[in-house]
């Protein structure tokens, strides 16, 4: 199945339109994105450490930490999965192994950086980047260790905020020519230097839409019109369900009860059967014991 996952994925890239990416932080996010049919979803490291760990998204969490979340997502999304793997976790024998996990978990694509380690997030200051020439010894490594050449490899460079964007279209060409197959450039600053990467890259390039970010949140049609071909959303959906729990708690705080609440609610029934409780009761009739 992750075969064909991958391939529905590298042949949509192809075709016209934007494919939108929704940020997945776990499993419960996960499942309900996974229900709305888009063409692929994006496990974000910034909220998948969040979320898992507790922790900033600056390269605390290991490849032991990352694979996992992986195994488990890809395990159960019938979406493409595009994963966020930071810097390879090392060097490049490294990067050889983060990408057969990466493969063997199932993931569709794996997203890999030219940030020194640790890495940052993207659109928090300090980012420090590698060499151009480690970075593409790095990418000549992930393609060669793949086994699916359906596995996407995503390129992305950090060099636009401490190098400049002419430095970041340099490295992003480089990338391109060692075999990258999606090209992201991270944290453009305006729409203009976004048309400007649209105009210079041939290869299918990936927009990250970060609310108050650095970059411009922009809409599909407009993301299309520079020559985008993939947004991944990477924050939205965690930055609304944090709003939401705030809430709630806050209430809990006031009344000490929910009796009171005025917060938007997702009916419980819902949950139950976006968990996965039918099954449990459908197979528990099938084999129920008899006396």
């Amino acid at each position: 199945m992750n075969e064909t996952l991958r391939a529905n994925l590298r042949q949509r890239l192809h075709q016209p339109g934007l494919v939108v990416a929704p940020g997945v932080f776990d499993m419960v996010s996960l499942r309900l994105a996974d229900s709305f049919g888009f063409d692929a979803l994006y496990m974000t490291g910034y909220g998948t450490v969040a979320s898992h760990m507790g922790l900033p998204d600056a390269g605390l969490a290991t490849y032991s930490d990352m694979v996992g979340r992986v195994t488990a997502m890809a395990g159960m999304a019938k979406t493409p999965l595009i994963a966020d793997a930071d810097t390879g976790y090392g060097g490049l024998l490294n990067m050889r192994h983060t990408i057969r996990g990466y493969e063997a978990a199932g993931a569709a694509a794996i997203q890999l950086e030219d940030q020194e380690f640790p890495k940052k997030c993207g659109h928090t200051p300090g980012r420090r980047v590698i060499p151009m020439e480690d970075m593409v010894r790095k990418i000549q490594v992930a393609v060669d260790s793949r086994t699916d050449p359906n596995f996407l490899i995503i390129a992305r460079t950090d060099a636009r905020t401490t190098l400049g964007l002419d430095e970041a279209l340099r490295r992003a060409e480089a990338y391109a020519r060692a075999g990258a197959d999606i090209l992201f450039v991270e944290s453009p600053e305006s729409e203009e230097e976004m048309r400007q990467i649209g105009k210079t890259l041939d290869l299918p390039l990936l927009a990250n839409m970060v609310e108050r970010g650095r970059t411009p949140v922009l809409s599909r049609a407009d993301l299309e019109s520079i020559g985008y071909k993939l947004a991944i959303f990477p924050v939205t959906a965690l930055l609304a369900a944090v709003h939401a729990m705030q809430s709630v708690y806050q209430e809990f705080q006031t009344h000490g009860s929910s009796s009171q609440g005025s917060s938007a609610l997702y009916d419980f029934a819902d949950l139950t059967k976006l968990m996965g409780f039918e099954d449990v009761w459908d197979f528990e009739k099938r084999y129920a014991e008899t006396k």
